[in-house]
C-alpha cells in the first residue's frame, strides 16, 4: 500500500508565488494582498467583487492563487465585478467553467514554467490532481473546447493562449 500524499505545501512552493503575481498583474488581473478575517474558498484567498484577494499569513497553497485567478479571467468580463467567495452561490451556470478554469491554469504553469503540481497539489482538486496533471501532460484537454469558445485560446495552438481574460 502506497503513503498517503502529504496535504502540507511543498516547502519550496512559496518560491513560486510572486512570479504568480507578477504574471496575473501582466494579463490585468492584479491580486491585491490584504489580511482578512472572512473565510474564503481556499486559505488565504477570497474573491471580492470580482477582486482576487490575498492573505499571505494565511495562504497554504500558493498554486492556488493561480486556480482562483482563472475562475475571474474565464468570466465575461462585464460580470467580474459580481464574483464573490463562492463562485457558484447564485450562479449555478459557473459550475460548468471549472473545466475551463483547470485548463486555463494549466496553460499559466506552462506560460511560467511552473511544475503543474504547484498548482495541482494533493490537497486539491478532491484527490484528482496526479490524474489532471496526467491527463495535461498527455495531451488530453478537457475543457479545451470551453477555452476556445470563450475566445481565449484555439485547438491548435493549446497550451498558448490567444489572450487571458475572456472579453
Amino acid at each position: 500500500m502506497l503513503p498517503a500524499p502529504s496535504l502540507a505545501p511543498a516547502p519550496d512552493s512559496f518560491q513560486y508565488l510572486d512570479p504568480i503575481l507578477h504574471f496575473l498583474a501582466s494579463i490585468g488581473l492584479p491580486v491585491r494582498e490584504t489580511p482578512f478575517d472572512e473565510p474564503g474558498f481556499l486559505p488565504g484567498l477570497l474573491i471580492d467583487k470580482g477582486e482576487l484577494l490575498l492573505d499571505r499569513a494565511r495562504l497554504r497553497y500558493p498554486g492556488d492563487v493561480l486556480h482562483e485567478a482563472g475562475h475571474i479571467a474565464v468570466t465575461v468580463a462585464a460580470e467580474r465585478p459580481l464574483l464573490g467567495a463562492n463562485i457558484t452561490e447564485n450562479h449555478p451556470e459557473k459550475a460548468g467553467e471549472e473545466l475551463a478554469v483547470l485548463l486555463w491554469t494549466y496553460a499559466a504553469c506552462r506560460q511560467l514554467g511552473l511544475p503543474p503540481e504547484v498548482v495541482f497539489h494533493p490537497a486539491g482538486y478532491k484527490g484528482q490532481a496526479e490524474w489532471l496533471t496526467t491527463m495535461f501532460d498527455s495531451g488530453q484537454y478537457i475543457g479545451l473546447p470551453l477555452l476556445v469558445w470563450m475566445g481565449l485560446t484555439t485547438t491548435e495552438g493549446f497550451p498558448a493562449m490567444t489572450r487571458w481574460l475572456r472579453a
